[in-house]
Order: structure tokens, then sequence, then C-alpha cells
């Protein structure tokens, strides 16, 4: 194993542990029903539904009188605090103490996830980040994990992928000869085959 290239949001950002922490503050500072913040969390399905339809829908529901506009702008605020998922700074220095070159590769807006990864600390323990906003190509889209392991220098014979989405990080990475390790904190699998299920991301440490 040359190069192990992760997810962010649900792999390296323990993003369900920073939204809950987010939609505490926000539903005192918006004096919101009860209700909300559970129903919030099924619409934004892991983060893969955009809030300028999760906003609209939450006003329409609980008959708010706030603007979606103005609970949108709320949310960009999370990524200030973002919770760092449990080992992952301990696993990313020994990877690279090992001489494994390790990256990230995120859907996602560009100053959304760089603040994302400067909270949780991650930036400097990174060889690459690469951003699908920032290049033009998104997950599952082959191209991504393709220009990923150009900018690393490796081939995806000798390389993993690591995340938690069944289709982005596991089905998308295996069509360029990735090997997908599957960490289950998001959508269940389906037909997705992972090449190895993690427990945490010490579990990484285990791959070859």
């Amino acid at each position: 194993m040359k190069a192990v290239l992760f997810d962010l949001d649900g792999t390296l950002h323990d993003r369900a542990a920073t939204i809950r922490a987010w939609l505490e503050g926000h539903v005192q500072r918006f004096d919101l029903p009860p209700g909300y913040g559970a129903r919030f969390l099924e619409l934004d399905d892991f983060g893969y539904r955009p809030k300028a339809e999760v906003m609209p829908l939450l006003v329409q529901e609980f008959g708010l009188s706030h603007h979606p506009d103005a609970l949108f702008a709320d949310f960009w605020t999370h990524p200030d605090s973002a919770v760092t998922m449990p080992h992952a700074h301990d696993v990313l220095r020994m990877l690279r103490a090992n001489g494994v070159r390790v990256g990230v590769v995120t859907n996602g807006w560009v100053d959304a996830q760089t603040r994302c990864l400067n909270a949780c600390g991650l930036t400097d323990l990174l060889d690459d980040i690469v951003i699908s906003r920032e290049v033009g190509l998104s997950k599952p889209d082959r191209r991504i994990y393709t220009l990923a392991l150009e900018r690393l220098g490796v081939a995806a014979a000798d390389a993993w992928f690591v995340g938690d989405s069944p289709r982005n990080d596991v089905w998308g990475s295996q069509q360029v000869g990735l090997r997908a390790a599957y960490l289950p904190t998001g959508h269940v699998l389906t037909d997705e085959v992972p090449d190895a299920t993690l427990r945490d991301l010490r579990d990484v440490l285990t791959l070859s």
C-alpha cells in the first residue's frame, strides 16, 4: 500500500457529531419547535440533500416565520466547529510515518470543506486535497479518483479508498481499480461489495 485516499464527511470529519452540536445551538438561536431537529436530520440525509432544499421544506412543514435564507446562513457556521472522527489524527500520522501518502477526495464547496479541514486539524496531515467544486468533478465520476491518484503519483492498484458512502466511496472508487474500505457511519450498503469493512479508522492500519 503506497497511498490511502479518504472521504471527508463521515470519515475523517465526524459530521454527525458536528451537526448534532450545531442543531442544539440552531434550535435555541431561532426558538424552533420540538421535532425540528429530528426532521432536519431526516431531510438532510447525511448531507446528501442540498440545504437550499431542506430549509424551505422545514419552514413550510413547521409553519415558521423565519426566512429559509436565514436558517441556511446559520447552517454555514457549522464547519468552524467541526468535530474530528476518533483516531483520525493518529491514523494519518502513522500512515505518513510509514511512508504512505494520504489524501482527501470530497464533494462539496471549497470554502466549507476547507474550513472543516482546518477546524478538524487535518490540513497539515494530508499530502493532497481534492474538493469537487474546485476541480469541476464530483464523486462518483471516475475522473475525480483518477485525478487524485495522479496528484499523489500512485497507481490505483497500490492504493485504498476509505469512506462511508456506498456509491461514492465504495462503488465509485472501485471503478478505477482502487480497493475500497467502507466505514459504516452513514448509508448502509445495498449491492456494493467493499474490499474491507472497518470498525473504526484504526482498522485502516491493518490494510495492505
